[in-house]
């Protein structure tokens, strides 16, 4: 049999440099830390093969992140195989930015297109080196790793899922064509359907959310020697989010989870994994008062998204707590793991020539209108300026995809897919749609299938939404040309392959 050894550590990944935080059009620099951003790593080895899980509270991986972390584990850990290495963003848009000073674009694949500091002037703000606070990342992360391996010691493990309301369809969907309706001819910021990101509900042409939601939470837990716990991975199909025009670092609602989980069971360790939930959000668009009436009785009022993260938080802590109930009864110790790490190629989304004519006609609009330097106060010139930067971005990206396109049909991913014992984990880098999670699952042959979006891979930069075909039918922010490098018929493609990988190392007995 295979013997488990586990370790774990943990690092503080903040800073209090006034550093740009990404996840927005405009730049936001930030101004202090609201609560600690953090790396978690657990590594699980059977002395055949491992995998380290790495979490970090960051919106994307970017930049040759994950290469900056191999390239560190492997000089601190000679021979590691750091390949196996799966390091995922919990999707803050509070988190640092890491990505490359003086880029021409720092997250244009996204659709939010945050422009680099260094195009932007900035006269009277100061902005810490992103490229400082990546060496400072990666090497924390790396140094992490080395912990939980250094420290690996037989343990087990005990897994099963759980029930907590955590996020919500964020796409509206209205009977009507919204692009037709008055004064929305000629808007190219946004290019909405019948479908559109964060729509108003409170419209007589609103027809229904164009996902349902995923309560499932899976949860993976690790105990010592002695069956104390020591850790678990919790697994929502969630962004965390409510928190995301605040301009201090956060890690959101994997702070309170972490609070919430740590004040019942002591200062164990948490790696926070995104499901599939490019078309989810923790946030309620149809049932506003009715929330407002629930938080000022529950706890008194306060500001909105401190109570979301909150109330989010105490579901989570209590499905965890209930499935921990049960699942220890079952705690594994000589499961064997199979760890398959390899490159797959999807079908890009490609632009049409329409498209690109509307991108170029946008651009020329764009391309010539001056920064403001006066006027206004430094704060206000740096938003308005980023976010003209970012729209001249968005049709930029557009007109060099197209050029490129017809070499490149294509787009590679690092894909890994993992069993211990009778439960799997499978990646990808993008904001995924839902359904794509629920066809993999389905497919499954394994009794659990934790799905894992935004993980870093090496030489590319993540983070792209994958619309459904039915998404991008509607269109909207998140289904459109500026959102999505690979299509709908790619999206299928990435389930395929992940669901051949798991039936190849599924065995009845899980050994």
């Amino acid at each position: 049999m295979s013997e488990l050894k586990i370790g774990w550590a943990t690092r503080d990944i903040s800073t209090d440099k006034p550093v740009n935080i990404p996840g927005q059009f405009h730049m936001r620099i930030s101004k202090g830390v609201r609560d600690p951003l953090l790396v978690n790593a657990l590594l699980i080895d059977d002395g055949k093969d491992l995998v380290v899980f790495l979490s970090a509270d960051l919106v994307v991986i970017r930049s040759g992140l994950v290469d900056d972390v191999r390239a560190k584990t492997a000089q601190l850990l000679k021979g590691f195989p750091v390949d196996k290495i799966i390091m995922n963003a919990t999707h803050s848009h509070t988190g640092a930015s890491h990505y490359a000073d003086g880029t021409m674009w720092a997250a244009t694949a996204t659709g939010s297109s945050t422009p680099a500091p260094s195009r932007i002037p900035h006269e009277g703000i100061e902005i810490a080196s992103s490229d400082e606070y990546r060496d400072f990342l990666s090497t924390q992360a790396a140094e992490a790793i080395r912990d939980a391996y250094n420290t690996r010691a037989p343990g087990g493990i005990a897994y099963g899922y759980g029930y907590a309301v955590v996020a919500h369809s964020r796409r509206t969907v209205y009977f009507d064509d919204t692009s037709l309706r008055p004064g929305q001819a000629g808007n190219g910021f946004r290019v909405d359907g019948h479908g559109v990101m964060y729509g108003n509900t409170n419209d007589d042409n609103f027809s229904h959310f164009e996902a349902g939601a995923d309560h499932f939470i899976n949860l993976l837990y690790t105990f010592d020697a002695q069956g104390k716990l020591t850790g678990a991975i919790i697994n929502v199909p969630c962004p965390s989010q409510n928190s995301e025009s605040d301009w201090q670092l956060s890690a959101d609602y994997w702070h309170d989870v972490r609070v919430a989980i740590q004040h019942r069971f002591g200062p164990i360790h948490i790696v926070s994994q995104c499901a599939a939930a490019g078309d989810l959000a923790p946030r309620i668009l149809h049932y506003h008062k009715a929330q407002a009436r629930r938080f000022k009785l529950k706890y008194g009022g306060g500001d909105k998204s401190t109570l979301e993260r909150k109330d989010i938080a105490e579901r989570i802590a209590v499905a965890f707590a209930e499935v921990l109930d049960w699942a220890q009864k079952d705690i594994r110790t000589d499961l064997p793991i199979t760890h398959v790490v390899k490159t797959i190629n999807l079908q890009r989304r490609l632009i049409s020539s329409d498209e690109l004519a509307f991108a170029q006609r946008e651009y020329d609009k764009l391309k010539d209108e001056p920064f403001k330097t006066s006027g206004d106060t430094p704060q206000n010139l740096l938003m308005h300026n980023s976010k003209l930067e970012a729209q001249r971005n968005r049709f930029q990206r557009i007109i060099s995809r197209y050029a490129t396109q017809k070499e490149s049909p294509l787009l590679p991913m690092e894909l890994h897919v993992l069993r211990i014992g009778d439960v799997a984990f499978a990646t990808n880098r993008f904001e995924l749609y839902m359904d794509y999670m629920h066809r993999i699952q389905a497919r499954s042959p394994f009794a659990q299938t934790f799905v894992v979006q935004l993980t870093g891979v090496p030489g590319a930069d993540g983070g792209t939404y994958l619309a459904t075909e039915r998404g991008a039918a509607n269109k909207g922010y998140s289904a459109c040309l500026f959102c999505n490098l690979v299509s709908p018929q790619g999206g299928q493609q990435l389930v395929d392959e992940t669901v051949a990988v798991l039936k190849s190392i599924y065995t009845e007995d899980g050994v």
